[in-house]
């Protein structure tokens, strides 16, 4: 069996399912009365997640290592890690506008590798002495396995943004936290924290056996007399409704990809003392990587401590969607450090 031809053969197929997959999603998503589009979509995605794992497995075959050392190889395994979560993500919320958000990426990834990247990157090489190592296959797979988790939980965030209009909503049990009521207009208060409230306002204070206030209370959220604010439309129930769910898998998501992301700085650490003396050297890659476990750190620390939920954490999510591209792909593009075999400008 002639395993380039195979694997061409696969990158393609890859790519045009993926092409098909996202005019279905967005064929479902501007006509949701249509039957079996949604489920048309879900098995586009598993179509193309096999197949991309079949043209990694016959590289490997090919190669005889894991197939991680090249640009080309690292962006078909992103595309199989964010397919993945992408099922996973589908199967928790049960919405297709998950596939709106993640298809026209996964897509776009796929097209770049095979339309963009010249062959000379595209084919399997020998591997540099660096890279002849089982930390090859333990830092980077689960680097991008983070990245694939990240980016995934960042779009389901966007997809969040846009469900919402950007409004500022509260909601219920989708983090650890305060928690609050589906409405812009109401928020938990303690009851100490109500200094006075508007003329005609009736504001429910539950009290104790002695007759006193218990801590929190419903109050209206007060603006400044001198701001108008200009009345934004109500969300329906359904957009409520998939705003918590997105933003409850988001959450969830990104709480996967953070500990993986951990670990595979850890991993990378270690590797860069084995093979270069130094657990740490300012690499670009190596400096964005932090950056990135900055960001998604502060989200988390954001949510479960600070009881962040919404617009919010959302935006911040947004942030690291562009954070991560920048860690995984701009440091390869821009510049050059010992991170750079993907590099070819």
């Amino acid at each position: 069996m002639d395993l380039v031809l195979l694997q061409n053969w696969l990158d393609n197929t890859s790519f045009a399912v993926l092409f098909i997959t996202m005019l279905i999603y967005w064929g479902g998503a501007a006509f949701p009365n249509i039957p079996y589009l949604p489920a048309l979509g879900t098995a586009g995605m598993a179509i193309a997640n096999l197949c991309i794992a079949a043209m990694l497995g016959s590289r490997w075959l090919e190669a005889g290592y894991f197939p991680l050392s090249n640009l080309y190889e690292s962006l078909f395994f992103l595309t199989w890690g964010i397919t993945t979560i992408h099922l996973i993500a589908e199967n928790m919320s049960r919405s297709r506008l998950v596939g709106v958000a993640t298809a026209p990426v996964a897509m776009g990834i796929t097209a770049f590798a095979t339309m963009t990247l010249p062959s000379e990157m595209q084919s399997a090489a020998p591997l540099v002495p660096a890279l002849k190592s089982n930390w090859l296959m333990m830092h980077v797979s689960v680097m991008m396995l983070s990245y694939a988790t990240l980016m995934v939980g960042s779009l389901l965030a966007i997809a969040f943004l846009f469900v919402t209009r950007g409004q500022n909503i509260e909601l219920r049990g989708s983090s650890v936290g305060t928690g609050g009521f589906r409405n812009n207009h109401y928020k938990l208060r303690r009851a100490e924290e109500i200094v006075s409230q508007p003329t005609g306002t009736t504001i429910e204070q539950p009290a104790d056996r002695n007759g006193s206030a218990k801590t929190a209370v419903l109050s209206p959220i007060q603006t400044a007399p001198a701001q108008k604010l200009k009345p934004s439309e109500p969300l329906s129930p359904q957009r409520l409704n998939l705003a918590e769910t997105l933003d409850n898998i988001s959450y969830r998501i990104i709480g996967l990809g953070f500990p993986l992301l951990t670990i595979g700085i850890i991993a990378g650490a270690v590797w860069a003392n084995e093979a270069w003396g130094s657990y740490w050297s300012w690499d670009p890659k190596e400096t964005w990587a932090l950056i990135t476990w900055l960001v998604f750190a502060a989200y988390l620390h954001a949510r479960i401590t600070r009881g962040w939920q919404g617009r919010r954490p959302a935006i911040l999510a947004a942030t690291g969607f562009i954070v991560v591209w920048v860690c995984y792909l701009g440091v390869n593009l821009l510049g050059k450090g010992l991170h750079s075999y993907g590099w070819f400008f």
